[in-house]
């Protein structure tokens, strides 16, 4: 599950509907039924939310992830590092 988020994270960053559809793949695989009440939200409010049209907030994606098992991390891009 992890890996395949982070393969999602890292080809494409700029892709929240993406990201959200890998969420979504995800938590279907778990158990949508699962994930949602281990996330406390409802099982419809979740596919709605994972969904190819949805946009989930970042509170739900927390939610989402901490249910899973999984967790997001920082890491500093190249260009960014050597700014700072």
């Amino acid at each position: 599950m992890a890996a395949y988020l982070d393969a999602w994270l890292e080809e494409a960053p700029d892709d929240p509907a993406g990201i959200a559809r890998a969420l979504g793949a995800i938590a279907r695989a778990k158990g949508m039924t699962q994930v949602a009440k281990d996330a406390g939200l409802s099982r419809e409010s979740l596919y709605r939310a994972l969904s190819a049209d949805g946009n989930p907030s970042f509170a739900t994606v927390l939610k989402v992830t901490k249910a899973l098992g999984v967790q997001l991390r920082a890491q500093a891009t190249p260009q960014v590092a050597e700014q700072s």
